[in-house]
């Protein structure tokens, strides 16, 4: 029935069908078949349905006969939805005489069959059909006269076929395929509409009497096997989901009497599979009313599967069945005493395996993508777990298993129960399904069989990605391993489940499995060694998470979690080395505040929260964090602890340190003997459990605690090795030891074996290579230490990481730590270009100071000093005083230099020496002075003066640091007066304010003058020039005093004289001896003057030496015009052909360059006769 083809008739007359042209035309019209890409839009349905292949059956039409109307609906395609008529005439009077009138008998009948359409074909040659047509031929075709005399309505049912023999092109066949396909879409349409009416109107009688069921269910189908039969499966589908649930009332409405009783089992029942519509005569049960409902169901079921398969849906196929398979069967429990023993296990098992290896055989020809792979691999692995668990119910029936989980669950003890209260069945028959047979009679073969299933259905969760489901299944082997004594093997398999089903919070499964591990373990006697360590932490890891009643044993939970902790410290302190357990449930450590200082000694506190999440008391022996600070380092915070009890616990923890600042609790311990539980706080995204927020403890800053910082010295040396000052502040230590380890960046190496302590009396240092030792440094001192380190222009500051441990003569045993940092400022605050300028043996050099930062320095004095060996050198500053000076980045400072030296140039390196201090350290100095004498006039306890004066002098220096308004006023009369916000609390507060507003002159500050001396080499120079053009008063007019220039006017020649004076004093001895060849150039200025004479030349230099050149001037328009500079440069000196040849040094000085030369305007008086006209003309 699911196999029918649309049945398409042909007639034709009789010659014509008997001929081998026929024969041809038959062919291949059967050539262009199945009809493709059939789109169908009925009234009746909102959406385009699209038949992407529909086969069709031709045949004659005589060979159809005519019967009766049957009682029974048949699938409407068992009556043609098409009939062909072929005409193949080609003569209007053979048409008029002869074949209209067949066409008219043939019309006649077929037009009195309900929905069914008609076309009739014209079937021409192609070479005929092109020699009749000519162009003036008003005579019309046969083609016109069929569509004259048939196209009644608006429809045309007429197609034409040039067709030649052979010829089996789709473009010749198109038009009458298409013809076809609207017939056969008009016919359907009629059809389905006509059938659909009747199954609404037998829907609709359902209440009446008379109505039956079965007879609707064959009406409906009919609709259903038609739309399979044009390849509609989701329409025929449809059909059978509507057929269900009219089932589904009906069975709610309790009216049964068209089916016969629930089941009545036959021979094979049990086994035959599922999804055979073969296996009985269905259809004749169902129109006898007397189909049962178990065999009604599977009928519908197989349809419906057979129609998913059609439709690629395996795993809805398999979905389906398990679903069917569990609602059914436990229908059936309601009649088992009627049914074999252990039939609905045998049938459930049997029709679970039978569907798999029919999904399995409709596998072979589809082809699945990865994802429907999947989902059809977990489909069957459901149905394979549905077989298992009918064995779970036969072996506890038969004692092949025990009745206890994972075998025995609540619902098969309700089964086993019901079975229980059957005292005796009815039926006499037995289960046919071999293998379960076998299972029930042996031990062996039901174990053989279980694991077989078992180990199918793992396979396919496996190959679908469904590990919790597979693992489950494995749970279930192992525990059958310890029923059957092999408990090595169900240890191994219940000690690797756990790391499969953690992941994936199968709690109350994971414990189950580790609980029975832990027993096995026991029945084993094994030794409790640190895999027994494991099991148990993982089987305390569920018991926080899950405390369900059903997995618990026989034994009170609190006393075996008891029992179990109170092994697991025994064992731990039989390990030979420690365990760590990272991120355990049972318990928790959280920081409860930020932490305190202690008052007597350098000591922090910290108090924590201890969550015990189990029913006892846990023993342990020691609790610890650790904090992380902003530069990565760790303080850790310890307490001994005896025991954890039930709940929250405050635990406070200490840590001898001096260190503080903000701190993010990175990781927390809790130790027990060998075994130590750790959580891990701060981390990743990926590594930091959502649970485990970021707790930041801020630890205070203790003022009588060791301190630490770094300056730079007071005097620095370009040129030689760098110092930086460590000041070690002992605060209330008495140091016995320190061990201190600063690191520099990268690039920078520390001389640890040459620092020094700057005073005496403040304690000692060992001689180490790698740290600096510190030893006997007093309370409340600051040890100053000068440590040398390598060159470190690359950076303008260093981070320096400091780590120090230290202990003091009171507590000898106990080890302090300082983990910080600190940023010095290692480049300088100035910087300094020098500009020489050669005189003839003088030399000036200016200096040009400017700052670096946005800081402010005070320049006290510079001077450039010569070295003591050094005669016939003289230095001699711009003027003998200056005053104090400051250096802002806007407005730098120049400093000028004489240089004299009688013995040519200067072989030694000079050095200038500046004394400078920086705004800031000035004024914290002031700061600081003011505080202490402030602090000094009041009554002070001695122990808390140096923490009142550290905090006082932070909060002020905090304070100008934030608001930048008095520097200005500083600047100019030296007070400071203190931001508004400013609020020191006490009674120090206005004496600090008037003190430091007070006005004060620039030397004022104690802050001591920093020094730094720069070496500054001598230039040297081959050849000085003296270039000078001068005018020459012998040219003016006689009477003109010699020693004054007349007035010179515009266009007037001026005779001038240019002179070189030359000079070797700043060049090496050996160059003395030498003459350089020098080329000159006079500056042309076209816009100022004309230049005569010999402009451009060579001349000879000479040690002393002099040269001239005669020149004239034309001032070209009047004013202060200066002289035109001159360009010397010297030529290369000739040396060796292999060497190239050289430059020699030289540099010019323009001694005219600042005269200037005053040009008057020509003045001059002409006289004109004009004539005004009249009678003189």
């Amino acid at each position: 029935m699911s196999n029918q083809h649309v049945l398409v008739t042909y007639s034709a007359p009789v010659s014509f069908l008997a001929s081998e042209s026929w024969r041809q035309v038959l062919a291949a019209l059967q050539s262009q078949l199945p009809l493709r890409s059939i789109h169908w839009k009925s009234a009746s349905r909102p959406n385009l349905k699209t038949i992407q292949e529909l086969e069709l059956t031709l045949v004659p039409l005589d060979s159809l006969r005519d019967e009766h109307t049957s009682q029974v609906p048949v699938t409407l395609l068992e009556k043609p939805l098409l009939n062909l008529y072929v005409v193949t005439c080609e003569d209007n009077d053979s048409y008029k005489t002869i074949v209209k009138k067949q066409i008219k008998d043939w019309h006649s009948a077929i037009s009195q069959r309900k929905n069914q359409e008609w076309i009739i074909v014209h079937v021409v040659r192609s070479d005929v059909k092109t020699t009749d047509r000519k162009f003036f031929n008003m005579k019309s075709s046969v083609l016109d006269k069929i569509k004259a005399d048939f196209n009644i309505d608006k429809r045309d049912r007429c197609v034409q076929l040039s067709w030649t023999a052979g010829d089996h092109s789709p473009v010749i066949w198109a038009d009458l395929v298409n013809k076809i396909k609207d017939g056969l879409l008009s016919a359907l349409d009629s059809s389905v509409s006509q059938r659909e009416e009747e199954v609404r109107r037998s829907e609709s009688q359902r209440q009446m009497p008379g109505w039956n069921f079965c007879t609707f269910f064959i009406l409906k189908e009919s609709l259903a096997s038609s739309f399979e039969g044009v390849k509609l499966f989701e329409d025929a589908l449809h059909q059978y989901n509507e057929l269900e649930v009219s089932f589904i009332e009906v069975l709610r409405e309790k009216n049964m009497s068209w089916f016969g009783s629930l089941i009545q089992p036959v021979d094979k029942d049990d086994s035959v599979p599922l999804l055979s519509i073969t296996k009985k005569h269905y259809r004749d049960l169902i129109l006898a009313n007397s189909i049962s409902v178990f065999d009604f169901r599977i009928y519908l079921l197989a349809r419906q599967c057979a129609l998913l398969n059609k439709m690629r849906r395996l795993s809805k196929i398999c979905q389906k069945v398990t679903t069917f398979l569990g609602t059914f069967g436990r229908r059936l429990r309601e009649v088992e005493a009627k049914l074999p023993e252990y039939f609905i296990e045998s049938w459930i098992f049997s029709s679970a395996l039978s569907v798999v290896d029919q999904c399995d055989m409709w596998a072979h020809t589809i082809e699945l993508d990865s994802i429907q792979l999947a989902r059809f691999s977990a489909s069957k692995g459901e149905l394979l777990e549905l077989a298992k668990t009918q064995l779970d119910i036969i072996g506890v029936k038969v004692g092949h298993l025990p009745k206890k989980l994972p075998f025995a669950t609540t619902s098969m003890e309700e089964t086993a129960l019901h079975s229980e209260q059957i005292t005796k069945r009815s039926s006499t028959q037995r289960i046919s399904n071999h293998e379960v047979i076998l299972a029930i009679g042996g031990k062996e073969a039901f174990y053989d069989l279980y694991c077989a299933t078992s180990n199918r259905a793992i396979d396919m969760y496996v190959k679908a990605g469904r590990r919790k489901f597979a693992l489950k299944l494995h749970g279930f082997l192992a525990a059958l391993d310890i029923h059957r004594g092999r408990l090595a093997s169900a240890l191994a398999i219940f000690t690797s489940l756990p790391a499969h089903y953690a992941p994936h919070m199968w709690i109350s499964l994971e414990s189950f499995v580790l609980s029975r591990a832990l027993d096995i373990h026991a029945e084993l006697e094994n030794p409790q060694d640190r895999e027994w360590i494991h099991i148990l932490l993982a089987y305390l890891r569920t018991c926080t998470n899950d405390m369900s009643k059903e997995l618990a044993s026989g034994v009170d939970k609190e006393k075996s979690v008891t029992q179990l902790i109170g092994a697991l410290r025994t064992a731990a302190a039989s390990l030979d080395s420690d365990l760590v357990h990272t991120d355990h449930p049972i318990m928790a450590v959280q920081v409860s505040g930020d932490a305190t200082c202690s008052d007597d000694e350098d000591l922090v506190l910290v108090d924590v929260t201890v969550s015990n999440h189990l029913p006892c008391d846990v023993f342990v022996d020691e609790i610890n964090i650790t904090l992380r600070g902003r530069d990565s380092e760790r303080l850790k915070f310890v307490a001994k602890v005896d025991k954890l009890s039930p709940g929250q616990s405050t635990v406070t923890l200490s840590c001898p340190s001096s260190s503080w600042g903000l701190y993010t609790l990175e990781s927390s311990e809790v130790v027990m003997s060998r075994v130590h539980f750790q959580w891990q706080h701060t981390g990743t995204v990926a590594t930091t459990p959502k649970k485990n927020q970021i707790s930041l403890v801020r630890v205070p800053r203790s003022l009588r605690a060791l301190d630490i910082q770094i300056r730079q010295p007071q005097q620095t040396e370009l040129g030689a090795t760098s110092h930086l000052l460590l000041v070690i502040s002992t605060g209330q230590n008495d140091i016995s030891r320190a061990t201190i380890k600063p690191t520099p960046p990268s690039g920078v190496q520390f001389n640890y074996s040459a620092a020094c302590i700057e005073a005496e009396g403040m304690g000692t240092l060992e001689a180490s290579d790698n740290v600096i030792v510190l030893l006997d440094a007093p309370v409340d001192a600051d040890v100053v230490i000068s440590l040398p380190h390598s060159d470190a222009s690359r950076y303008h500051t260093m981070k320096i990481w400091l780590n120090v441990t230290y202990n003091t003569q009171s507590s000898m045993g106990v080890i302090r730590t300082l983990q910080t940092s600190r940023v010095v400022t290692v480049s300088l605050p100035i910087a300094v270009n020098v500009e020489d300028f050669f005189r003839g043996k003088r030399l000036f050099s200016k200096f040009t100071i400017s700052a670096t930062s946005h800081q402010y320095v005070r320049i006290s004095s510079t001077e450039l000093q010569s070295a003591r060996c050094l005669d016939g050198v003289k230095i001699s500053g711009c003027r003998s005083s200056r005053p104090v000076m400051i250096v802002t980045p806007e407005h730098p400072v120049n400093f000028l230099f004489s240089i004299e030296s009688s013995n040519g140039p200067v072989l030694e390196p000079l050095s200038l020496v500046i004394k400078y201090r920086i705004l800031r350290d000035e004024v914290e100095a002031l700061v600081r002075q003011t505080v202490e004498a402030v602090l000094s006039s009041m009554p002070i306890e001695k122990p808390q003066y140096g923490s009142l004066r550290r905090m006082l002098i932070d909060k002020l220096v905090a304070q100008l640091e934030s608001d930048a308004e008095w520097v200005e006023a500083y600047r100019a009369t030296g007070e400071i007066i203190l931001p508004r916000s400013f609020e020191a609390g006490g009674d120090f507060q206005e004496p600090i304010q008037e003190a430091l507003a007070q006005c004060r002159s620039e030397t004022a500050s104690p802050c001591p003058w920093r020094e730094i001396k720069i070496p500054v080499d001598v230039p040297r120079m081959n050849i000085v020039t003296a270039a000078q053009i001068t005018i020459q008063p012998s040219s003016l007019p006689s009477g003109i005093q010699s020693d004054r220039l007349p007035s010179i006017y515009a266009g007037q020649p001026i005779n001038a004289t240019l002179i070189f004076k030359t000079s070797f004093h700043w060049a090496e001895k050996e160059g003395r001896q030498r003459c350089y060849t020098m080329r000159y150039d006079v500056e042309e200025r076209v816009k100022d003057w004309l230049l005569c004479g010999r402009k451009r030349g060579d001349f000879v230099a000479t040690d002393g030496g002099s040269f001239t050149v005669p020149l004239t001037l034309i001032a070209l328009h009047h004013g202060e015009i200066s002289l035109p500079k001159v360009d010397v440069r010297p030529l290369s000196i000739p040396t060796q052909a292999s060497m190239e040849p050289t430059v020699p040094s030289a540099d010019t000085c323009q001694v005219h360059g600042a005269e200037k030369v005053l040009i008057l305007p020509r003045g001059g008086r002409n006289t004109y006769i004009v004539g005004m006209g009249g009678e003189y003309e």
